[in-house]
């Protein structure tokens, strides 16, 4: 489909009651096929797109942030002409699902936050980790120890593998904290965490199952960041027991 003059890639698996998957950064569609697939063979219809800028969908002409990509979604929502829907978002796109869920409440039935970031908040560490970011862009044309601060030193960050407009999109997503606004969310929330999450530690999603108070926190033990790919069966096990 065309979306704000861009093309946009999707699956749909199954039939039954819509469920939205919305990948998470540096991710797409494909990730999620196996997610999609255990879940249409329960009856559930799973639409997974590639968000504008990743898989086979174009990417923006000009940085966009979280209430362009708000916009996005309420477009592709409305052109499948989908009434009421479950809605899954990982990971960086915590935030993002946090903006849809004010923007349009009576859409979502539920809501599943899957080891999702919705904090943006400045640390000790983070402003440190700027400072010594602004000295090693004197060596910006030596790209070896580019990746190597952020791989060793700020680790999972995905800066420094973006290009082009990507790079202004990623700072202007990821600058927003929305965690303020949490205890809005009236729709129920269903937040899936892996126990060994080094990307968005455990502590966060405890924190949003405090501030969102019709909210359930499922752990599954001794799984990392992308349960959708190392996971999906335990994934799929938490979303079916809430789906219905």
């Amino acid at each position: 489909m065309i979306i704000k003059g861009l093309k946009v890639n999707y699956k749909i698996l199954g039939e039954g009651k819509p469920f939205l998957i919305l990948h998470g950064w540096g991710s797409r569609s494909d990730n999620w096929q196996k997610v999609g697939e255990l879940l249409s063979e329960k009856g559930i219809k799973a639409i997974i797109p590639d968000l504008p800028g990743f898989g086979a969908s174009d990417k923006p002409q000009v940085a966009w942030g979280i209430d362009d990509y708000c916009d996005f979604v309420e477009d592709f929502i409305k052109i499948l002409n989908l009434e009421k829907l479950s809605l899954l978002w990982h990971s960086i796109g915590g935030s993002l699902s946090i903006k849809c869920i004010l923007r349009f409440p009576k859409k979502i039935e539920k809501l599943f936050l899957v080891s999702a970031a919705c904090f943006r908040r400045k640390s000790f560490k983070k402003r440190i980790l700027f400072i010594i970011s602004k000295v090693f862009k004197v060596f910006s044309s030596v790209s070896f120890l580019r990746k190597a601060f952020y791989r060793f030193i700020v680790k999972r960050s995905d800066y420094p593998y973006t290009q082009g407009i990507m790079k202004d999109i990623y700072l202007k997503v990821i600058k927003t904290d929305l965690s303020d606004i949490l205890e809005k969310i009236g729709v129920t929330t269903i937040i899936i965490w892996g126990e060994k999450d080094d990307v968005t530690p455990l502590k966060q999603g405890q924190i949003i199952n405090q501030k969102i108070k019709n909210s359930q926190l499922r752990i599954i033990p001794k799984a990392s960041h992308d349960l959708n790919t190392k996971n999906p069966e335990e994934l799929v096990r938490e979303i079916l027991s809430y789906y219905e």
